[in-house]
This record gives structure tokens, C-alpha cells and sequence, in this order.
């Protein structure tokens, strides 16, 4: 059975700041969401950074919308959106990267909104993994994530990480309990 949104927010409520590898499936990538943006985040009063890199914000957005999640603390780093805006306006709490390709600037978007929560605790959240992954060569996306972990350790900040099952390589799959403090699934409660 799925783990639930409310579970997953309990589970991460209980650790320190820390980097978590969430491994997710289709069916359990919208609980993953609401668990770590909305029930974690809010229980723990924390502001949302979500690196989007598997789908536009915008589609996010919409869908959590649809949730009733309230907006006001979450903010995106899209890496999707920019060749896809054209001339349509963007909202205010996204900042777009031009391609996934580009991970510096989207450590630079990341440590913008840090600075500009002016010391409220956070959560970032990378969308997915999976996505880095064909873009990058595994070597450049594994210093990029020990860096960007490393760096948001200093700052107190949790983490997580979304790995898509089914599509993770063995590479990324030793890269992830290299640089995590932790692996969570989705899949099951019980796990």
C-alpha cells in the first residue's frame, strides 16, 4: 500500500535536517508532493523550494492549485519552462534556468531564494533526479549534487531528493546513498 501524504510528513518530521533520497513511482508522485510542499513544510514552518526539472512549474503549480495547497511560501527553480515561455508571463515565485544542462545556475537560483527567506528554515526539493540525469553526464550531475547537498547542510535546510523507480541507474543509485543521509519509498508503509 502507498505511503500516505501525512505519513511521509511524519517520517521527515522526525529527522534533523538532512538530505533524503524519496523513491517514487507514478502513483505515489502527487502524495510525495503534497507530503514533503504542503504537510511537511507546514508543519515544520518551513519555506518550499522546488527544483523543477522533470516538468514545468507551471504544471505544478496547477496541480497544486487543484490540491489546495496554499502557494505563498513555495517557490520554483525551473529548469523545463525556459524555452517553452515565449513571450507568456511567468509567476513571480518561479525563476527559470535555460536548460538542465546548466546545474551552477540552478545552485545560484537556489541560493537567491535562501538569502531572500532571510533565514527561515527550508526545504528544497529536487525533481527528479532521473531528469538531471539525461542531461548530465554522471559525473558532472554527482558533483553537483555534493555540492548543492553540502551547501544547504551549512544552511541547516532539508533536502529531498525525488528518485523515479524503474529509472535510476546503478550510478545514480550509488551516487544517492553516497550523498544521503537517508533513502525513504513511497511505495510502501511498511518499508
Amino acid at each position: 500500500m502507498p505511503k500516505s501524504p501525512s505519513k511521509l510528513a511524519d517520517e521527515l518530521a522526525e529527522l534533523p535536517p538532512s538530505a533524503i533520497a524519496l523513491s517514487i513511482r507514478d502513483d505515489t508522485y502527487f502524495d510525495a508532493i503534497r507530503g514533503v510542499v504542503d504537510r511537511f513544510a507546514t508543519k515544520k514552518d518551513l519555506n518550499t523550494i522546488y527544483i523543477s526539472a522533470a516538468i514545468p512549474s507551471q504544471s505544478i503549480i496547477d496541480v497544486l492549485k487543484i490540491l489546495e495547497i496554499d502557494m505563498e511560501r513555495i517557490y520554483f527553480v525551473d529548469s523545463v519552462s525556459h524555452t517553452m515561455m515565449g513571450s507568456t508571463k511567468k509567476p513571480e515565485n518561479v525563476l527559470l534556468v535555460e536548460s538542465s544542462t546548466m546545474l551552477e545556475n540552478i545552485m545560484l537560483k537556489v541560493e537567491y531564494l535562501l538569502k531572500k527567506s532571510e533565514g527561515k528554515g527550508s526545504v528544497i526539493l529536487l525533481d527528479s533526479i532521473n531528469a538531471l540525469a539525461i542531461h548530465n553526464s554522471s559525473t558532472i550531475l554527482s558533483e553537483f549534487v555534493h555540492i548543492l547537498i553540502n551547501n544547504l547542510r551549512a544552511k541547516n535546510a532539508y533536502i529531498v531528493l525525488f528518485s523515479i523507480e524503474g529509472f535510476g541507474s546503478e550510478e545514480i543509485n550509488n551516487m544517492m546513498g553516497f550523498v544521503c543521509d537517508l533513502t525513504l519509498d513511497m511505495s510502501e508503509e511498511g518499508r
